[in-house]
This record gives structure tokens, C-alpha cells and sequence, in this order.
């Protein structure tokens, strides 16, 4: 599967082409991904491997990824409807929203500079002004867009692109909201990311393969009491390839 693969979507309302930048980017050629590695030394915060943690309390079990449980939180799935695989995870808090999804990488060398550039150079096509900037986890891009609302209206929304090399594994975060997320708007979602725990498996996988994700029901401890399932999925967030699964609609 490929980092940006184009998914189907229920969203009501119109977008601009910039929506789908995120489903545009090329794939990289498959190559067999090695086992073992070593977790990167004089790493000052997460998010983090899961050789680097020795506990797993507060956070919420999604399989690859393991998340701090934070009151207000709510939790959406990202489902690709092809394939029917638990792609992501947006975690939306006071109005912004971060998805984050992770993917194999190459022992050798990251895989965020080549990404970054490809999504830089797919945005500018489409019509969006980008800055490659250094924000809170290194590189990021710092996207402005315009967007059309269901009423017509035109809303300028800004977009950060957040990547993450860790060993054998890639994270990627997608921040999304008002122009203050481009200073200290996003405060809440960033201390999420920071404490990600990235659990890579021992498989061999291609780079840029998706690290499957389950359902938070899944299993006991934290996941058990989180949150109820909300029957009605609400509407998809900017920039969300995979088509909106279970919604848990709060944490705490």
C-alpha cells in the first residue's frame, strides 16, 4: 500500500483540489525492509519507539501506534474503504484536529526529507502557499489553502505536515484548524504527538507500507473504558485520505 493512497470519502461538502494532496503522492519503488535496528540514541522527546518506553500506562493500544489518553479527546478511525484496513487516527481537541498515521522505513536512512518534498511539490501545483519550516518535531510544512464551505463561502485554512524517522518506522501527523495552529494554537495535539509510541513489527515490509491499526475496542486495560462507539460516523477533517471510521466521541 502506498503512503498517500487515494480513498474514497462520505464529505457533504465541496473542497478545493488541495483536499487531496495528501492522496497524490507518488509511491516509492518496493524494496524488502530489514528486521532488527537500533532505536536512534540522544532522542530528547517522542514520539517514541516502543523499545524506549517501559511502561504503557495512560496511553490507548491502536496497535502500530499507542496514544496519551487526554480528557476532552475524541478519537476517529481512518478506514480504507478498498481494502477495509484501519489506515489512521485523527485525534481532534478544542477544534484541532491531528491525523496521524505510520508507515515502514527503510534501517538505513529516513524517508521524511523525499516525502516532505514530494507533498511540497504537489501542493504548490495545486495552488497552495508553502513554507518548509522547523517547528517543535524538526522539518514541517506550513500550508495555507483556501477551502469551500457548505454554504459557498470560501475559508482559508491552514495545514501543518508533520514527519517523524524513527527506526524501521515513519510517522506522519497532519495538523488542521485556524491560522493560530501556525504559532501556539496547537499546543494540545502537538503534546499528543510528542507521546506517540511507534510499535514497528518484526516483518519485513516495503518502505512507506502502512502499519495496520485496530480498532481501540480491541484488547483491555485502557482501551476498555475510553469512550462509547458513536453510531453516526460526523464529518470527514481536511486532508483525511482514508474514508472516517468509528468515532469515539470522548475521553475522560
Amino acid at each position: 500500500m502506498g503512503l498517500f493512497g487515494r480513498r474514497g470519502t462520505s464529505a457533504k461538502r465541496e473542497e478545493a483540489p488541495v483536499e487531496e494532496v495528501a492522496a497524490a503522492t507518488a509511491v516509492a519503488d518496493v524494496e524488502a525492509a530489514p528486521t532488527g535496528g537500533e532505536a536512534p540514541t540522544g532522542r530528547e522527546h517522542g514520539p517514541w519507539d516502543r523499545s524506549e518506553v517501559t511502561d504503557d500506562d495512560g496511553r490507548i493500544d491502536l496497535g502500530a501506534i499507542q496514544l496519551p489518553g487526554v480528557p476532552g479527546m475524541q478519537l476517529r478511525m481512518e478506514v480504507d474503504r478498498a481494502s477495509n484496513q484501519t489506515a489512521g487516527v485523527t485525534v481532534v481537541i478544542d477544534g484541532v484536529s491531528l491525523q496521524v498515521q505510520a508507515f515502514a522505513a527503510p534501517r538505513s536512512e529516513g524517508i521524511w526529507d523525499e516525502i516532505r518534498a514530494e507533498i511540497s511539490a504537489s501542493l504548490v501545483e495545486q495552488g497552495a502557499k508553502v513554507d518548509d519550516i522547523v517547528g517543535p518535531f524538526g522539518r514541517e510544512l506550513l500550508a495555507r489553502a483556501s477551502f469551500r464551505e457548505e454554504n459557498g463561502a470560501r475559508t482559508m485554512r491552514v495545514i501543518r505536515f508533520l514527519g517523524v524517522d524513527g527506526p524501521r518506522w515513519f510517522l506522519r501527523g497532519v495538523i488542521n484548524g485556524p491560522a493560530e495552529i501556525a504559532t501556539d494554537g496547537a499546543a494540545a495535539v502537538e503534546a499528543v504527538f510528542r507521546e506517540i509510541v511507534v510499535v514497528r513489527d518484526g516483518v519485513a515490509r516495503a518502505p512507506r507500507e502502512l502499519l495496520e491499526l485496530h480498532d481501540p475496542r480491541v484488547g483491555g486495560g485502557v482501551n476498555a473504558g475510553i469512550a462509547r462507539i458513536a453510531e453516526t460516523p460526523a464529518r470527514p477533517a481536511p486532508l483525511a485520505p482514508p474514508e472516517r471510521g468509528p468515532e469515539i466521541t470522548q475521553i475522560g
